[in-house]
């Protein structure tokens, strides 16, 4: 990589830092109103830039308002983008009076783009000697990398060359423009080829060599085995002008006509009094200040790594600018009890504030703190170091002082903490005896609350989301493998850039959330009336866990692993020979090479498929694929639970403590890790088994209360159906109700068998289920189920209704919502494509009763728990959720007490046109109780 402090020119593509800045900043304003978030913000971030690499030579290059050539090419160019925004808009006139005032080179040439002028420049800079550092969030630029042209990405402060732009876009810079050809570019409506993602767009790349290559070498593709060569080339064929027009829209003008050359761009000596006013007028008293101090731009030397690491060291309070000048934001790092006291007095008089713990571990019963960090103001952040450890470490303030120091601002219900994950922290702090109060705000849960169905909710997936933002990653600062670090372990320098700029981020991500959230009144009830008041109940029960019979668990895991050694036996026996049945690639061999059997499906590459449903089809005429089958729910098993469970169990409590997660599914369902309390198979024998392992303390018993038939009653208020709405209140057994209906029987009449039937159309239908998957449950004709359901919707008109409005209100909202407003959206509702068109109508039909039912359960935990702390000494305790059903561990004396009031709260959490009603069950261990 070229010495960019050589004889350097700056190119900044100032739009690209102006809305950075704008929405970094958005609510700095003078006294009498007027913005100045965006001013304050870009100032920053060129101040940042220049301290950092001392050019000789800088350009700030913004757009001029207007068409451009690429406009005449293709009209809808950038069509979709909105207009400015008004405060935004109005300050770039100061802004560029500001600029030039410093003495910073300012271009803007109309008909073309920002990115033209730098493309321009950038080549016949360094033709005249000069390396060039482009400063830009715009991914177009990478086509002008080269040895001395290099990218700083304004989001990450990251700089790439040839290198850094393959390791990221999968192509060298020459075949950048050829990339966004095939696969577009939806920030400036770039059309691309559509259906050409990414991945192909490389693999084609990577194999041709630019759009030409491929359109010449179109029969080459076909014998590709690792493309859907038919459709790709069907493609490439329909949309040919369409990727070589989007080669002309991407392709950056480098022969700008321009009356300035590279060396003309000197940065110059700033002009102390018009500064001064403009700083006045604008009320920049931080800048005013930069003035006096004559350290506007440049230090008086140049500061090399090896001095910056002895500034830190002298330094108490570190400053970013010091150590990490690249960036934006103003960063601190807290050491001495004046600079604490400081902080303290800030945030007890704030509003709100996010909060970031750093730990040793993941184990939140057990890990220690690193550190804090704090944000008030976008920007603007602290981190509080207690733990770091390593030679020539700069003295931290002791561990207990600061917990002690922390904790009133903590237990303080009138400020409003913000988190990205406050279940975690809370535990933590408990640990420590802080009982973190005033959580009002996790963005994980905020972005959950708005769009479920998004992959992510983790902070590095919002900040690139939400504010463009790449934050770094933990694992790329403490390294990998043999020379990973721990936490404390990494310098100040980089642990405060870190920590205080997750905790400047959450702050950020909050204020962007927030806004969205208040558009929108269902999901902004479940954020605030669910998820965010869920989060110390499923901390209580993490940190409470249950007991686990750990000599059951080895009896069982002995007793399968005997099972599994006869079960292979038999396998190979019925096979003819040995072979492992673990392996897919072996018994795709046994079953349909040597065996014959019909292969039934395929796997997405092309595989003979042997999953699960393959094989449960061939089990009913072959013995084969049943001893398989049993071999692999018993492994499962063993390795899941019997096993594992044992090694779960925490040295200090002697239990087991699940992790319950709020924002993994997709329809508000609480999911749970090690253990997985939710797979735990409920009617095989091994599973009753895993399930007598969870037992009571000396003394006390588990009472399992379970929500009988809950969705189908949440389906007869919804459906409003009569024939559902009467069957339920009159205590009716559902599905012999139904029975009845369907097969035209007395209701006393009803067979066991009949019942089953019922039950399976029952659940069948309200999870969308058509006359063919009803009658593959059913192992009937398709012909018969379809009689079936025919019938079903004949006696029961009201759900026929009901499922006919929520298929039409998914397709013009693109979502369906539950009773409280939380939103399912279903991104496949017009997909062209028929199965994941009618999965998603499926999906549609479902998911509200399902959604429904979640947010029930997580109302009545909400109450069940607000009752529990107002007891001074809880007979009972909540001590696990799986699906509709809580478990409780109590005293035996108050068995009967604690059954009544869990019973009388879930029964009436909601009021549906229904009764809800709860199963209770009683005993010493899990299974018993179920």
């Amino acid at each position: 990589m070229a010495n960019l402090l050589d004889n350097s020119l700056i190119l900044v593509d100032a739009f690209s830092y102006l809305y950075r800045a704008y929405y970094a900043c958005p609510r700095l304003s003078t006294s009498s109103g007027f913005p100045t978030g965006a001013i304050y913000g870009m100032l920053n971030m060129l101040r940042a830039l220049i301290f950092k690499y001392q050019p000789t030579h800088i350009a700030i290059v913004f757009d001029v308002k207007g068409k451009t050539f690429r406009d005449d090419i293709f009209t809808k160019y950038k069509s979709h983008r909105p207009l400015m925004p008004d405060d935004l808009c109005i300050q770039l006139k100061p802004l560029k009076k500001i600029i030039k005032a410093m003495g910073l080179p300012i271009l803007a040439i109309s008909g073309v783009e920002a990115d033209d002028v730098i493309g321009t420049l950038a080549l016949e800079a360094e033709k005249s000697g000069h390396t060039v550092l482009i400063s830009t969030s715009d991914k177009d630029m990478a086509q002008l990398v080269t040895h001395k042209i290099h990218l700083i990405n304004t989001m990450n402060h990251t700089v790439f060359g040839p290198e850094e732009i393959i390791k990221k876009y999968g192509v060298p810079p020459i075949l950048i423009i050829d990339l966004f050809a095939l696969m577009g570019d939806a920030s400036d409506n770039i059309p691309g080829v559509p259906g050409i993602g990414c991945k192909t767009a490389i693999a084609l790349l990577q194999k041709f060599n630019g759009i030409k290559a491929i359109y010449e070498n179109l029969e080459i593709i076909s014998s590709l085995t690792i493309y859907n060569s038919k459709n790709i080339i069907k493609k490439l064929k329909k949309y040919k002008a369409e990727a070589f027009l989007s080669y002309q829209l991407a392709t950056i003008k480098t022969d700008v006509t321009l009356n300035i050359t590279s060396n003309h761009l000197i940065l110059k000596d700033p002009n102390i009094d018009v500064l001064r006013s403009l700083f006045k007028n604008f009320e920049l008293n931080k800048w005013a200040a930069y003035l006096d101090d004559k350290k506007l731009w440049r230090s008086h030397k140049r500061v090399n790594s090896k001095q910056s690491k002895e500034i830190i060291l002298k330094n108490p309070i570190i400053k970013s600018e010091i150590y990490n000048p690249e960036v934006l934001n103003t960063y601190f790092t807290i050491l001495d009890q004046i600079t604490l006291s400081l902080w303290l007095n800030k945030l007890r008089h704030s509003k709100c504030f996010s909060l970031n713990l750093e730990t040793s571990s993941v184990d939140a019963l057990t890990t220690s703190i690193i550190g804090f960090s704090f944000s008030m103001t976008p920007g603007e952040a602290a981190y509080l170091p207690i733990l770091h450890d390593y030679p020539n470490a700069p003295t931290q303030l002791a561990y207990q002082d600061v917990l002690l120091a922390l904790k009133p601002l903590l237990e303080n219900t009138k400020i409003a903490k913000i988190g990205k994950n406050l279940k975690f922290d809370r535990g933590v702090l408990q640990r420590h005896n802080i009982e973190l109060k005033g959580m009002c705000f996790d963005t994980k849960l905020e972005s959950y609350a708005l769009n479920s169905i998004n992959n992510g909710h983790d902070i590095y997936t919002l900040a690139q989301r939400w504010l463009g933002y790449d934050l770094t990653l933990l694992a790329e600062i403490t390294k990998e493998g043999k020379n990973q670090l721990t936490f404390s372990k990494l310098s100040l320098a980089t642990a405060t850039h870190y920590a205080a700029s997750l905790a400047d981020i959450t702050l950020q991500l909050h204020y962007k959330m927030w806004k969205e959230l208040e558009k929108e009144q269902g999901p902004k009830r479940i954020f605030e009336q669910i998820e965010m008041p869920l989060i110390p109940v499923l901390s209580r029960i993490e940190q409470h866990g249950v007991l686990i019979n750990q000599h059951l668990l080895s009896k069982c895991s002995q007793e399968i692993g005997d099972r599994l050694i006869k079960l292979e036996l038999k396998a190979h026996k019925l096979a003819g020979e040995s072979f492992n049945l673990a392996s897919p690639k072996q018994l795709k061999n046994i079953l349909f090479y040597k065996n014959g059997f019909k292969s039934l499906k395929k796997t997405a590459n092309g595989n003979l498929s042997t999953s699960e449903e393959v094989l449960s089809k061939l089990a009913i005429e072959h013995p084969l694929p049943k001893v398989i089958l049993e071999y692999r729910s018993l492994s499962k098993i063993k390795s899941a639970y019997t096993d594992k469970l044992p090694l779960m169990i925490h040295p200090e409590t002697r239990r087991v403590h699940t992790s319950y997660h709020q924002a993994v599914t997709v329809t508000g369902r609480l999911s749970s890790s090690n253990p997985n309390l939710q797979s735990i198979p409920a009617r095989s024998s091994e599973g009753r088994r895993i399930r007598q392992a969870f037992t009571a303390a000396q003394g006390k018993c588990l009472i399992a209360a379970d929500y009988s038939q809950i969705e189908l009653r949440i389906m007869a208020h919804f459906s409003q159906d009569i024939g559902l709405l009467s069957a339920f209140s009159k205590e009716q057994d559902i599905h012999c109700a139904t029975a009845s209906e369907v097969f035209g029987i007395a209701f006393s009449k009803v067979s066991k068998e009949q019942r089953q039937r019922a039950k399976t159309i029952n659940f069948g239908l309200i999870y969308g289920m058509s006359p063919f998957g009803l009658a593959r449950q059913l192992h009937i004709s398709v012909k018969e189920a379809k009689i079936y359901v025919d019938c079903y919707f004949d006696r029961y008109p009201g759900v026929f209704q009901y499922m006919k409005n929520t298929r039409q209100q998914a397709l013009e909202n693109g979502y369906v919502s539950t009773l409280y407003g939380r939103r399912l959206y279903l991104p496949n509702i017009q997909d062209k494509n028929i199965m994941r068109r009618k999965a998603a109508e499926r999906a549609a039909i479902n998911a509200p009763m399902q959604g429904t039912a979640a947010d029930i359960i997580k109302r009545t935990m909400i109450n069940i728990d607000k009752w529990l702390l107002q007891q001074k000494h809880p007979a009972f305790k909540m001590i696990m959720q799986v699906h509709d059903e809580l478990v409780f561990e109590a005293q035996i004396d108050t068995v009967k007490e604690a059954s009544i009031k869990i019973c009388s709260i879930m029964e009436n959490s909601e009021n549906l046109d229904v009764p809800l009603r709860v199963d209770i069950g009683v005993g010493k261990n899990w299974d018993q109780a179920h």
